[in-house]
C-alpha cells in the first residue's frame, strides 16, 4: 500500500511535467486564401445568395475583421506582400509579370509543355519570405495552391523560396483553367487525366449554347482545386506531430466558371434557369454562370470546413490558428454577375472599382482568424491593417523575430484582445490600368489614378462616411492632400524592374 502511494502520487507528477511540453509546442499556423472573393460574398460580410457556413462558422469562432486591405489589386503582388511583409512601394513584385522575353508565354499549349515557359517572372534567391522566418524556428512550411512568383526551374520556386513542401500551379496562366493538364508537386510535375483545352477555346460551330452537353469539354476529369485539397489534408495527417505552417492559396473562385456538377446543381434549382455565358477575355464558355459562380464559392467554402474537421480529428485544432482572407476585391469579366451577387456591397462595383484598381471593392478584402480559447469568439474588429502585416503577426505567433526593413506591423495584440498600435497610414501603387496610387490615413482615402496618362491630381474621400468613393472632397481639405502627396512621394522607391516603374514620379 505504500508502494501504491508514492506511485499514486507521482503519476500525478510526470504527467504535469509532460503537460506543459505538449502545451508548449508551437501553434499551427494556416493562412487559407481565396481567389477573387469579394468582400461581399462571405455569408458574415452581407451575402444573401451564395452559401458559405464555414466561413461564417469561423467567424462565429474567432475574429472578423472589417478593415484588412490586400497589399495589391491583383494577384502576385499581393501575394508577394504577404509573404515579404513589404507594401508596393518597396516590393520587387509591383503587378502582374509574365516574364514575356521569354517567348510566347501566353500560348497555353506550348507552356504546358515546356518549363520554360510556363510561370512568373522569379522573386530573387535572397528574398526573406514567411517560410524562411518559420522554417529556421522549426516549422515543416507547404503551399498549397497558386505560386505565381517564379517560374519553374527558377530561383523563384516555392522549395527556394521558403516551402519544404509544395503542390498546386506554378504558374497563374495555367490556372485559367481549372481541368489542367498537370499541377506541380515540388519539382516534378503531376500529369492529369484531362485532355489539354486552352482558355481561348470556344463552343463548337454547331453546339447549341443551351443545351448543357455543348460545354462537357470544359468538365474533365481531375479537378485541380480537389486534388490540391486531398493534398493538404495528407500534409496535415503526415506533420501531426510537428509545428506546421500551411499556406493554402486556393484558385478558387477566380475565373474560369468550372465546378462539379452536383454543386452547380445546387445553384441551378436556386437561381432557376439563366442565359449562358459564350466565353470572352480568354475564359471558357458556361451554361449557367451564375450557379457556377456560386458553386465554386460553395466549394471553396466546404475545403475549409474540411480542413477543420480533420484539425479536430487529428487533435489538433485547439493548437492551429487559421487566417482566411482574399488576394483583392472581385472580378469583373469572365461570365461573373457582379451586380446579382452584390460582390464588393457596401463599396462600389464593377470595372474601375474592384480588381485592378485601388478603390475599396479592389483592395479591401475579408479577413477572419480563429485560435481556440485564444482569439475571442464571435469578436469583431475595426482595426486598419494590410496583407505586409500578415509576416511580422505570424512570426509574433511562433515566437520568433520579423525581418528588418518591413513595412508590416504585427496586430497580435489585436487578435488576443490586447491594445494595437495603429498605421499612422497605408500606402498602395499598381503599375496597370494607367498606374495607380493610394494613401488610407486614418479616415481619409487618397487616390491617384491615370498617372501614365500624366495625371497627379489626388482625389480626397472620407471613408468612414463615404464607402462608395462618390464624393471627393480633395478641395475641402487640401491639407489633407499635401499629407498624402508627401506620404506618396516619400513611400515610393523606384522598382528594380522596369516594368514597374512610374516616370512620371520621377523613376528612371
Amino acid at each position: 500500500m505504500k508502494h501504491l502511494f508514492y506511485v499514486l502520487l507521482i503519476v500525478p507528477f510526470l504527467w504535469s511535467c509532460e503537460n506543459p511540453e505538449t502545451e508548449s509546442k508551437k501553434p499551427n499556423i494556416i493562412y487559407f486564401l481565396a481567389d477573387d472573393l469579394g468582400y461581399g460574398e462571405v455569408g458574415v460580410y452581407g451575402q444573401e445568395k451564395i452559401q458559405t457556413p464555414n466561413m461564417d462558422a469561423l467567424a462565429i469562432n474567432g475574429m472578423m475583421f472589417t478593415q484588412h486591405y490586400s497589399g495589391a489589386p491583383v494577384c502576385a503582388p499581393a501575394r508577394y506582400m504577404f509573404l515579404t511583409g513589404k507594401h508596393a512601394g518597396h516590393s520587387y513584385i509591383r503587378g502582374n509579370d509574365e516574364w514575356a522575353e521569354r517567348g510566347d508565354v501566353w500560348d497555353y499549349a506550348l507552356a504546358s509543355q515546356d518549363p520554360s515557359l510556363e510561370g512568373q517572372r522569379p522573386i530573387p534567391n535572397n528574398t526573406i519570405t514567411i517560410g524562411h522566418q518559420l522554417q529556421k524556428a522549426g516549422y515543416k512550411t507547404s503551399l498549397f495552391g497558386k505560386w505565381g512568383l517564379g517560374a519553374p526551374e527558377s530561383e523563384g520556386i516555392p522549395n527556394l523560396q521558403g516551402f519544404d513542401y509544395f503542390y498546386g500551379y506554378n504558374c497563374q496562366r495555367q490556372a485559367h483553367n481549372l481541368y489542367p493538364p498537370h499541377l506541380w508537386e515540388n519539382t516534378e510535375k503531376d500529369i492529369f487525366n484531362n485532355e489539354l483545352v486552352a482558355p481561348r477555346t470556344k463552343l463548337d460551330s454547331l453546339a447549341d449554347p443551351y443545351d448543357e452537353a455543348s460545354y462537357a469539354k470544359y468538365n474533365q476529369n481531375d479537378y485541380a482545386p480537389e486534388r490540391i485539397h486531398e493534398k493538404a489534408l495528407d500534409f496535415m495527417t503526415e506533420n501531426k506531430d510537428n509545428s506546421f505552417f500551411m499556406y493554402y492559396a486556393s484558385p478558387l473562385p477566380h475565373l474560369p466558371l468550372q465546378a462539379p456538377k452536383e454543386y452547380v446543381d445546387k445553384y441551378r434549382k436556386q437561381f432557376g434557369d439563366e442565359e449562358p455565358y459564350l466565353g470572352d477575355k480568354g475564359y471558357f464558355p458556361n451554361r449557367y454562370p451564375r450557379a457556377t459562380y456560386a458553386a465554386m464559392i460553395s466549394y471553396l467554402d466546404n475545403q475549409l470546413g474540411e480542413l477543420i474537421t480533420k484539425l479536430k480529428e487529428l487533435d489538433i485544432y485547439e493548437n492551429t490558428i487559421i487566417i482566411f482572407s482574399s488576394d483583392n476585391g472581385p472580378t469583373y469579366t469572365g461570365g461573373v454577375d457582379f451586380d446579382f451577387f452584390e460582390s464588393s456591397k457596401p463599396f462600389a462595383n464593377g470595372y474601375g472599382r474592384t480588381k485592378g484598381y485601388v478603390y475599396e471593392g479592389g483592395i479591401r478584402v475579408p479577413l477572419i482568424a480563429s485560435w481556440p480559447n485564444k482569439i475571442k469568439a464571435g469578436s469583431t474588429s475595426n482595426h486598419v491593417s494590410a496583407f505586409y502585416d500578415l509576416m511580422p503577426t505570424i512570426c509574433d505567433f511562433a515566437g520568433i523575430e520579423s525581418p528588418q526593413n518591413i513595412d508590416g506591423l504585427s496586430f497580435k495584440s489585436v487578435l488576443l484582445g490586447e491594445k494595437q498600435k495603429p498605421h499612422e497610414f497605408l500606402y498602395w501603387e499598381f503599375p496597370s490600368y494607367k498606374g495607380q496610387q493610394a494613401v488610407r490615413l486614418g479616415k481619409w482615402k487618397g487616390i491617384r489614378k491615370d498617372i501614365f496618362d500624366g495625371n497627379l491630381e489626388i482625389e480626397l474621400y472620407d471613408i468612414e462616411t463615404d464607402v462608395l468613393e462618390q464624393n471627393n472632397v480633395a478641395s475641402q481639405h487640401p491639407d489633407i492632400v499635401e499629407r498624402i502627396a508627401n506620404i506618396m512621394i516619400q513611400e515610393h522607391e523606384p522598382s528594380e524592374n522596369n516594368h514597374f516603374k512610374f516616370k512620371q514620379l520621377g523613376d528612371e
